[in-house]
Formats: C-alpha cells, sequence, structure tokens
C-alpha cells in the first residue's frame, strides 16, 4: 500500500534542542508522489549514485543525489536544488563538507516515522566528521517535498546561500558530497552510515564527477583509409632504396 506525504516548507526549520524539532509554517497533502529520474545527469545536473548508473525511477536498490546549482554570487553562493532517493526503514541522507575528515558535514535528512504509519519528515543536522555525532542545527530550508512508498524515500528540496567558504568577498562551490542512509527510533536518528564520498566536485558543474574524455592511442596500420594510404617511417626508407638502386643499375 502506498504510503505518500508531501511536506512544503516556506520557512526555515529551528531546532531548539537534540532530538527536538522547533515550530516551523508547514503544509500537508497526502497521496503525493515524488519522482525522481536520472533525466539531466551530467548535463543539467550533477547526479551521483551508488550502486554506479543505477536507476532512482526503477524498482531495485538506489541511493541517488543530484543537486542543480544556481549561478554563483559572492557573497552569497549559490542556491541548490537538491533530490534524494534511497531505500531505507529510516533516513536517507546527502551531505555536503569541504572536508570529509574534519571538520562538519550539514546534512539533509529525509526520513519516514515507522510510528507513524511511515509518514515522511525532513530534518537538518550537523555531523561532527571526526566522532561522527549528530547534532540538529539551524538551516534554511525551502521547498521541501517528500514520498515514501514500500521503505523507498524519495524528497526534494532547495537549500539557498551555499557557500564553501566564510569570506565575504567571495564564492565557493567546491564540495566534497556525501550518501547515506540510518535508522530512526521514534524521532531520534541513529548513526548516519555513509554509503558514498563523492572526493572534491564543483557542485556548480553537472560535469564534475564524470571521467574527462581522453583521445584514444593512435593505432598505425598498412591499411588504407578514406583512400590515403599510410607508410611507416622504415618502408618509406626501403622503397627509396629500391628506387635508388633501380636508377644505379641503369645508369
Amino acid at each position: 500500500m502506498e504510503r505518500g506525504l508531501i511536506l512544503l516548507v516556506a520557512a526555515f526549520m529551528v531546532f531548539v534542542a537534540p532530538g527536538v524539532q522547533g515550530t516551523a509554517h508547514l503544509s500537508f497533502a497526502n497521496n503525493t508522489e515524488v519522482n525522481i529520474t536520472r533525466t539531466g545527469c551530467g548535463v543539467s545536473k550533477l547526479c551521483l549514485e551508488t550502486p554506479d548508473n543505477c536507476d532512482p525511477a526503477g524498482n531495485g536498490t538506489c541511493l541517488f543525489g543530484s543537486l542543480v546549482a544556481s549561478t554563483p554570487v559572492a557573497p552569497n553562493g549559490v542556491n541548490l536544488s537538491v533530490e534524494l532517493r534511497g531505500n531505507s526503514m529510516g533516513y536517507v541522507a546527502l551531505g555536503l563538507t569541504v572536508n570529509a575528515s574534519e571538520g562538519g558535514t550539514m546534512l539533509f535528512v529525509c526520513a519516514q516515522n515507522s510510528s507513524n504509519n511511515g509518514s515522511f519528515f525532513f530534518r537538518t543536522m550537523m555531523r561532527n566528521n571526526t566522532d561522527d555525532m549528530l547534532t540538529p542545527t539551524e538551516t534554511r530550508v525551502t521547498e521541501i517535498r517528500g514520498s515514501v512508498k514500500d521503505n523507498v524515500i524519495q524528497c526534494e528540496f532547495d537549500v539557498p546561500g551555499v557557500n564553501a567558504t566564510s569570506t565575504r568577498s567571495s564564492d565557493a562551490t567546491t564540495f566534497n558530497v556525501l550518501l547515506g542512509t540510518g535508522t530512526l527510533n521514534g524521532n531520534s536518528l541513529g548513526p548516519f552510515n555513509v554509503s558514498l564520498k563523492s572526493g572534491a566536485l564543483n557542485i556548480a558543474d553537472p560535469t564534475s564527477n564524470t571521467a574527462g574524455t581522453t583521445a584514444a592511442p593512435t593505432m598505425t596500420t598498412n591499411s588504407t583509409t578514406a583512400g590515403t594510404s599510410v607508410l611507416h617511417p622504415h618502408a618509406l626508407l626501403v622503397l627509396l632504396s629500391v628506387l635508388t638502386l633501380s636508377v644505379m643499375q641503369k645508369a
């Protein structure tokens, strides 16, 4: 049976204490689908997934995230539109961090509350990259939409003013992107289990995680291509030797 729920947030989420969600302007609508696909990957949106090339629109296991960034404007950074899809009985999450081994990760969590008929809810957390501790944090997130169906969690949301630097005169869009899942106990989040670390990516470039095109090595053959004969250097020397010998014999 499908369990769908859409959550629209017009104001930022406020967390007043660990495990306690503060007030926000919320509206709900039942039986609403969020359909995430690979359309636009590498062209209009930066995509990450595990396993490789899995289909978020299919029925198989696929942890998938995509990012679309506006043009960077210093010092405001970029506005991000995010898609997230994964299989979990607890939560799926996408994280942004400048350094995955130290500092913190801004974690965007889409979850289902099994104690409330699998209803969808959204949270933002700060993950300590040293000890993996999760702490509720205030982050402005808008246009949150989410659905849950057969333990497949899908959500879309916008994050304004994302900047990898605190320098007011510049903007930076290079982040490490993390994808992962976790368990849920009531409204309390269990540890974030990282399934994918992207390495440093320019989130404003949809092609930043695709391998660069490398020219194939030139293959030399004796065949004729498009009417043009290809001669190896040693073959040319042999031909010149034969011609020289022929001229000497006629002299």
